[in-house]
């Protein structure tokens, strides 16, 4: 019987397409050129705020910073604070929604309104057509980032048909044998390959590393071999790929967009937990939100 998770993971697409037109309205709740901002998150979030801060600020809209909700430094001014949380429940995201309400405009994106972020927030986007039943974040996370990317005229159709593309063609061969996976990007795409190595985590109990791709050479490298695999979303350095293939490692190179790269590395986390017999939908030791006792 499929899981919520592959049903979750197969939607992207039809999700982003949703979220690009919600994007194209007029919506308040997002940064303007030029705004001094944060986004916040724990987990799946933190890492979709990775990789908006760096497209933000690459593609000239201002400075852009990206945090976990509670390593957030209360001595920097910022225009606006982004909160990203599936739940609306977060114990460290509403507690620094509540730290610097009066002191700077917030903005909540959530999948659930019916929530204690509704309130906590300034303003917010609510996605509750990408809302998920697994426990391991998929579309949510996505939908968000294609929210904000579409929302920098970062976003295009193609982007959605290589998503089709990542749901449609083989997983390369090999996969599910590999001992261990290590995940590169550069710019925004490192934020995309932290997330990547979190999915096989959560879902598959995997080993899993993720880095900036030229920093692999620095230390990394070292652990590849036949058994290991190295999967680069967006483009590759120079002569990496000669390198890491002379180990022995499976070298796979993303020739989708990065985003419909991390879709092809969903599918691979639902596969893995598959053949290990595990239930992706249900990890171990996780819930849909972690909420404090006494929070």
């Amino acid at each position: 019987m499929a899981t919520h998770v592959e049903a979750e993971i197969t939607s992207q697409p039809d999700c982003w397409r949703r979220a690009a037109e919600l994007a194209a309205a007029d919506c308040a709740a997002l940064p303007e050129a030029g705004e001094r901002v944060a986004v916040i998150g724990c987990g799946t979030s933190l890492f979709m705020g990775q990789a908006y801060a760096a497209l933000r600020e690459s593609s000239g809209q201002g400075i852009t910073d990206a945090f976990a909700a509670s390593e957030f430094p209360g001595i920097r001014a910022y225009d606006r604070v982004i909160a990203l949380t599936r739940s609306g429940t977060t114990t460290e995201v509403l507690a620094l929604l509540e730290q610097v309400r009066g002191k700077v405009r917030t903005s909540a994106i959530t999948a659930d309104p019916d929530t204690p972020v509704m309130s906590a927030a300034d303003d917010l986007v609510v996605l509750d057509f990408a809302d998920e039943r697994s426990v391991v974040q998929t579309r949510f996370a996505t939908t968000a980032l294609t929210l904000l990317r579409a929302h920098l005229g970062l976003h295009s159709g193609a982007v959605e048909r290589d998503g089709r593309t990542a749901l449609a063609e083989p997983l390369p061969e090999g996969l599910l044998e590999c001992a261990q996976f290590t995940f590169l990007g550069t710019g925004w795409t490192v934020g995309l390959a932290n997330e990547a190595g979190l999915k096989l985590r959560e879902a598959a109990l995997a080993w899993t590393e993720a880095y900036p791709a030229m920093e692999y050479r620095h230390g990394p490298i070292s652990i590849a071999a036949p058994s290991t695999a190295t999967w680069v979303l967006g483009s590759a350095p120079a002569g990496l790929a000669d390198q890491v293939r002379g180990t022995g490692a499976r070298w796979i190179e993303g020739r989708l967009d990065p985003l419909a790269e991390l879709v092809r590395v969903h599918r691979l986390a639902a596969a893995l937990a598959a053949a290990k017999g595990l239930d992706p939908d249900r990890p171990r030791n996780l819930t849909r939100s972690v909420v404090l006792a006494g929070s």
